[in-house]
């Protein structure tokens, strides 16, 4: 289709210090003016932060050191057919859900087969936590509270194609693991067979259930193990 039909919209945080959530143990996030219209002619920022800052795309190579790296991944690993899980309810009421084979296969039965090589984007409403102590959702002990994607369902993507040669898992958490895994087990599992994850997505009621792409941008540095980013959905126009 040509990209006059189809309608872009952002899926990132904007990030700002005051407000910006971070996950637990990383760099916080600074902006440093240091130039000034007024002074110097020109206005420039400097930017504190780690390559995991607010919405962001992670790297095989960020859970495996001889797995591709940002700048080893191709632009097609950016560029992903998406698909979109409302995992809103399960959420709510159980901040420990993680998505079930069953659950993957009541959506396929009601919308379809997902396309191959594609995100699969998890839905949570985590977005209106953001900039507050609940995105973290950390216990007494410190120990993270969020929905996430099981073992067994990861599985099930990769073995029916849907994450193909290339695919990534969504969300608008901090990570597509449930928060309660210390060990990162979904992710690992996903960075092994050179996948990426989307994360800490923002905007998500607007992305189709179905029938959009999803460009994860940034920059690119040597030996990257993702990036901040700026994920855009691309959402077909209506057909007249």
């Amino acid at each position: 289709m040509p990209l006059d039909d189809y309608r872009l919209i952002s899926l990132a945080h904007v990030n700002d210090p005051a407000t910006t959530s971070v996950f637990p143990g990383d760099p916080p996030f600074r902006l440093t003016t240091v130039a000034s219209v007024a002074e110097d002619g020109f206005y420039l920022q400097y930017v504190e932060q780690g390559e995991h800052t607010g919405t962001h795309w992670g790297a095989p190579v960020h859970f495996h050191a001889n797995e591709a790296a940002a700048d080893e991944l191709e632009p097609g690993d950016l560029f992903l057919p998406a698909v979109k899980l409302d995992f809103r309810a399960q959420a709510e009421a159980d901040h420990d859900a993680a998505v079930t084979v069953a659950e993957l296969e009541a959506w396929v039965h009601q919308h379809g087969p997902m396309p191959n090589e594609a995100a699969v984007i998890l839905w949570t409403g985590w977005e209106s936590r953001w900039g507050s102590t609940t995105f973290a959702n950390a216990d007494g002990d410190g120990r993270m509270h969020h929905p996430g994607f099981s073992i067994a369902a990861v599985e099930w993507l990769l073995a029916n194609g849907v994450l193909g040669r290339r695919g990534a898992l969504g969300t608008d958490t901090f990570s597509p693991d449930v928060g309660t895994d210390a060990s990162y087990a979904v992710s690992k599992l996903l960075y092994q067979e050179h996948r990426i994850s989307l994360e800490v997505l923002a905007n998500l009621e607007e992305l189709p259930t179905t029938g959009a792409h999803v460009l994860a941008g940034g920059p690119i540095h040597r030996r990257g193990s993702g990036s901040t980013a700026t994920v855009f959905g691309f959402l077909p126009k209506p057909k007249t």
